[in-house]
């Protein structure tokens, strides 16, 4: 078999499955992407031009199809100096959310090409219009918000399956698409990311936080409004009164991922900062950028109380790693958190825009940290349970690239 994944920020969601098929005899495993990745064991990694962005003048609704266009242009291009070379994939397995997946079809007809789709965009029921509640969706929203699928529609069309990471995500998409797709989870490698034994975490200040320590913990790739980092800040002034002995230790950085910058200029983290101003006990209140998955480890054992929230979005990675080192998750109840946090029975659930009831879940779990043993082992539990990458999903994903690459539909479509 020749496999090729294609992936702007290869290996990403591909980390494990790429090596994996790579480990097979008479099996050759290709990778293309935009930007430089760390070297996998079996994978030969190619980089493609970086695309031109779109014109100023382009009308807003058409803007990011111009740049996916612009990207799939750049990978069609790397794809078929591939062809030229002799290379032709028997299986094609492609994120197309930037584009990449658009003309793919036009160079190997024959390909057998399942992508990977993360979210399908609608203006009810979504992110779009969650914050805040009460702000109807304006219909130049809507329209917007309809073009966004235009890459993915292109996309569903090309490719002969698809596959995304959860129910919810699943549920997104438009029924005739939901039909020719799979839901397979990347995986939680449970052997590695477990609670450490004896954590340790040195912080900006010089600090170190050990085990028995009162500390609570947030993670965000951007300190966004899309993860609930206004709520959570909003919550602190409580928690930091009520508590004094806690110490708050925030991950991520200040460019937001989802969603936009705020329009007074800045980063979210110091509009919330001025907002909160001498409320806040910053002596205890510990930014740490962004930090190694190892450093991350140590903060996820670490943690009396994990704070997650989140929009109606794409569930992080983060979250299912904080439960798989039994850290008490305090979420929000919005649907992808529900999916797996069943309140009180492996995690805690609060209301995403009511900072007082995120304030009043943590200073409880700091309080009594016995009393959620419980819920700690159940939430390790339930990710070796459901999201196990080396029993559960990467054997499942390994048997859906068999399925494809073998021109068979895959037998269950909803899976998960």
């Amino acid at each position: 078999m020749r496999a090729l994944f294609v992936h702007q920020n290869f290996p990403a969601q591909y980390r494990h499955v790429a090596p994996a098929l790579a480990r097979r005899p008479d099996t050759q495993v290709l990778a293309l992407g935009e930007n430089a990745a760390e070297a996998l064991p079996g994978v030969q990694h190619l980089r493609y031009k970086a695309p031109t962005t779109g014109a100023e003048g382009t009308h807003r609704y058409l803007r990011r199809l111009e740049n996916a266009t612009f990207r799939g242009q750049q990978v069609a291009r790397a794809a078929l100096t591939l062809k030229e070379r002799g290379f032709s994939p028997d299986v094609l397995c492609c994120h197309p959310g930037w584009g990449e997946g658009l003309f793919l079809r036009d160079v190997w007809p024959d390909a057998r090409m399942l992508y990977y789709y993360e979210y399908y965009y609608t203006s009810v029921g979504g992110d779009v219009g969650f914050d805040p509640p009460e702000a109807p969706v304006q219909i130049d929203d809507a329209c917007r918000v309809r073009m966004l699928n235009a890459n993915h529609l292109l996309c569903l069309q090309a490719s002969d399956w698809g596959h995304t990471a959860t129910r919810w995500q699943h549920s997104r998409f438009p029924d005739w698409a939901r039909d020719r797709m799979s839901v397979v989870h990347e995986g939680v490698d449970t052997e590695v990311i477990r609670r450490l034994p004896d954590p340790e975490l040195t912080l900006p200040n010089g600090r170190v936080l050990r085990q028995g320590d009162e500390v609570v913990t947030f993670i965000g790739r951007g300190l966004e409004p899309y993860r609930g980092f206004p709520s959570f800040m909003r919550a602190l002034p409580a928690i930091l009164e009520q508590r004094p002995a806690a110490q708050v230790v925030i991950v991520g950085g200040d460019d937001p991922h989802y969603g936009s910058k705020p329009r007074e200029g800045g980063s979210w983290r110091e509009i919330l900062l001025a907002e909160l101003g001498e409320r806040l006990d910053l002596s205890r209140v510990h930014f740490t950028g962004k930090i190694t998955h190892p450093a991350l480890q140590a903060v996820l054992s670490l943690s009396a109380a994990h704070v997650y929230l989140t929009y109606p979005f794409v569930l992080s990675w983060s979250m299912l790693e904080a439960m798989a080192n039994e850290a008490l998750v305090i979420g929000s109840a919005t649907p992808p958190v529900q999916e797996v946090i069943e309140d009180g029975r492996n995690g805690l659930l609060v209301d995403f825009h009511a900072p007082e009831q995120v304030a009043a879940a943590v200073v409880k779990a700091l309080a009594r940290p016995e009393a959620y043993r419980d819920l700690r082992r159940a939430a390790r539990r339930t990710i070796v349970e459901r999201y196990d990458l080396q029993r559960r999903c990467l054997p499942q994903l390994l048997d859906l690239i068999d399925e494809v690459a073998a021109g068979r539909r895959p037998a269950a479509a909803p899976g998960g």
